[in-house]
């Protein structure tokens, strides 16, 4: 069969053996149809919270409100999070609280900060403008503006920025529920927080985007539950979204955060059900890869974006889903050597330095991952120059976790073979050439699957 593949900025035509079985992506729920109207849907979950008062309600002439909402790199491109932070403004002015008491904060936990014309891409240009300097992006950095919280029962740190603390209501618009990633309590325990907190979920068994028994999640909630017992009730106020596709939203709900999260994961196992213990596994999971990256918005993809984070991270929990145990993974992509030294100043040195020593990703944490969460030239760089967290290209790099159960990495087509050996990996000049060294290890008559994450 002919089929044509995601690569890099555009497309490649490959045949492919008969016997390759197409499975969809399950990354956006197919069951699940858009709203007619966003802003009547809106408004509707925020006249009817689950399990807490109206905003009418919580706040009053006086309050402090924070209203946080997420960066960039969460993928919405409806105009979720202007058209909620207008409805929630409006029943704010109703209540009688002042613009002065209300700060606008972009949820950037370890991700760059953001400028205000990139945030002005996500919020509007209306809302940076209104609100001026109360208009910023969170600093993971900045000891004097974070409020460290105490740790849980099972000794996770809690710190998160101040405001959070500090104001009388926060109000935090979540634009997707990815999956069983984004949502619930990891809006502010991560958005808000510091690597002191992140680190003990952002490690390379840690990270999950499953609906069902989310361990990611499980370390949340215990983080919200404690920061809930010192801030008190009805402190924290959620608007949650599940989309129907990148563009358009398929529910809004609005209200407690563990309830909102309960709706969402209630919605999204109807339309996700896990698939079956004794489902069909194949020797060969084979997709290609786009030159994207939720890291690399209004920025350049590099190597460790492209062949780790979005290669083996987003895209590749389908070797583990669908791959049998030591199965060929083949991605393909141009993977060119290029790099963003503004944005991920430093990837390069995790690319280089890092690989050199290892690519078992619990010996990166052990031996590197303090001493970039410490480092000053990088460190500055993060608060001043619109870079990364030192930490995030390691972080980026734990999907080198899945290796456990993929047995090879063959990437068709690159640019720079080397680059390819680098990581680890088998480059081979075309798909076809992949395939067929998929098969002097698995058989001629090995089982192929070929995941479409993008429509063609």
């Amino acid at each position: 069969m002919r089929m044509t593949l995601p690569y890099g900025d555009g497309w490649v035509d490959a045949e492919l053996p008969d016997r390759t079985r197409l499975v969809p992506s399950s990354w956006m729920p197919a069951k699940l149809g858009p709203v007619p109207d966003l802003a009547a849907a809106i408004r509707a979950a925020l006249n009817q919270p689950l399990e807490m008062p109206p905003l009418t309600e919580l706040a009053r002439k006086g309050s402090r409100v924070l209203i946080a909402f997420d960066d960039p790199t969460v993928v919405c491109f409806a105009p979720l999070r202007a058209m909620a932070i207008k409805a929630v403004l409006e029943d704010l002015r109703r209540a009688g609280v002042e613009k002065r008491d209300i700060w606008l904060v972009c949820a950037s936990a370890l991700h760059r900060r953001w400028t205000r014309q990139e945030i002005g891409r996500v919020i509007g240009d209306d809302l940076v403008q209104e609100f001026g300097y109360r208009v910023f992006s969170h600093d993971a950095e900045d000891r004097d503006q974070l409020s460290y919280i105490g740790a849980t029962p099972n000794g996770y740190d809690v710190e998160v920025n101040r405001l959070v603390t500090e104001c009388d209501l926060t109000i935090y618009v979540n634009g997707s529920a990815l999956r069983g990633l984004t949502g619930g309590w990891k809006s502010v325990c991560v958005g808000l927080s510091t690597y002191r907190s992140i680190r003990w979920h952002h490690s390379p068994e840690g990270l999950s985007a499953a609906v069902h028994n989310n361990p990611l999640h499980r370390v949340l909630d215990e983080m919200g539950a404690l920061l809930e017992s010192r801030i008190g009730k009805n402190r924290i106020f959620k608007i949650e979204t599940v989309l129907a596709n990148p563009f358009e939203a398929a529910h809004v709900f609005a209200g407690d955060v563990g309830a909102t999260r309960r709706k969402v994961l209630s919605l999204l196992q109807e339309a996700a059900p896990p698939k079956p213990k004794d489902a069909e596994k194949a020797d060969v999971i084979l997709y290609g890869l786009p030159a994207y990256s939720p890291y690399a918005t209004f920025a350049r993809m590099n190597p460790i974006l492209t062949l780790f984070s979005t290669g083996l991270g987003y895209l590749g929990g389908s070797s583990e889903s669908m791959g049998k145990p030591g199965c060929t993974v083949i991605m393909a992509t141009p993977c060119p050597n290029e790099w963003d030294e503004v944005h991920h100043a430093a990837y390069r040195e995790v690319w280089e330095r890092v690989l050199a020593v290892t690519r078992d990703p619990w010996e990166m944490r052990d031996l590197f991952e303090e001493d970039f969460a410490n480092r000053p030239d990088y460190l500055y760089k993060y608060r001043f120059c619109y870079s990364f967290h030192p930490t995030h290209g390691l972080m980026a790099s734990y999907p080198l976790r899945r290796l456990k159960h993929i047995g090879q990495v063959i990437v068709a087509g690159p640019k720079d073979p080397a680059l390819i050996r680098h990581a680890g990996f088998v480059p081979t000049a075309t798909v076809e050439e992949a395939i067929a060294t998929a098969e002097a290890r698995h058989g001629r008559d090995c089982s192929i699957a070929l995941i479409q994450h993008l429509p063609t």
